[in-house]
């Protein structure tokens, strides 16, 4: 794993703020939020990124049968605090070997989702979803506020993945899996719950990290 924060667009080295900008800078993308060296999966780790989040840090919950969370990362620093969040989680594949799956929230602009998906732009791209929802996640937020269906859509990305884009909580969720065939998971309509919720001290299973994670 990188030691340093890195461009959450393209995973590139990033010049910290100086005298003569407060701001972090990639070469390729300008000022950018700084992507944090991810942390392993443990309940420390998920703590740290809690501690942070401005985001919903988002789980399946139940988790899928033989899956376990493999890892955190998050997009912000001291001053902005956690403005993108991702909950790393692997599984037993649907034909063979395991499956990933990373859950992102984040601010529109921020660029991991993106990067993820192999996209050029920050966000999913305009008319996105000009077609009917390819699926429907379940999540629940706010206590109180109880559950809501939110519609998902596949967007194109890398052939060895399958990635969906929607919007939660008036931030973007990407839900990215590998291989692609995993990507009939959300036809089960997962439910989500946001961790940084009262009452979410769930007993989460952790696996070995998950390299998905590194830039």
């Amino acid at each position: 794993m990188r030691a340093e924060p890195t461009c959450p667009r393209c995973g590139g080295r990033l010049h910290a703020p100086s005298l003569w900008s407060s701001d972090w800078s990639c070469d390729a993308h300008g000022a950018v939020l700084p992507r944090q060296p991810p942390k392993r999966p443990s309940a420390e780790g998920l703590a740290a990124v809690l501690a942070e989040a401005r985001v919903p840090v988002w789980v399946p919950w139940p988790l899928p049968h033989g899956w376990l969370v493999t890892g955190f990362c998050s997009v912000g620093d001291e001053r902005s605090g956690a403005r993108a969040c991702t909950v790393a989680l692997t599984g037993p594949g649907l034909l063979s070997g395991p499956a990933d799956m990373l859950l992102i929230a984040e601010e529109p602009g921020i660029g991991l989702g993106a990067y993820y998906a192999g996209l050029d732009g920050p966000d999913p791209g305009v008319g996105f979803d000009s077609s009917p929802p390819h699926g429907k996640l379940d999540v629940h937020g706010p206590t109180g506020t109880g559950g809501h269906s939110v519609p998902v859509w596949a967007v194109p990305a890398k052939p060895d993945r399958a990635v969906y884009a929607g919007e939660a909580m008036g931030n973007w969720l990407w839900v990215v899996l590998w291989p692609a065939e995993a990507g009939v998971l959300i036809l089960e309509q997962p439910q989500l719950l946001d961790l940084r919720e009262p009452g979410m001290e769930l007993d989460l299973p952790y696996g070995a990290f998950t390299p998905r994670l590194d830039p």
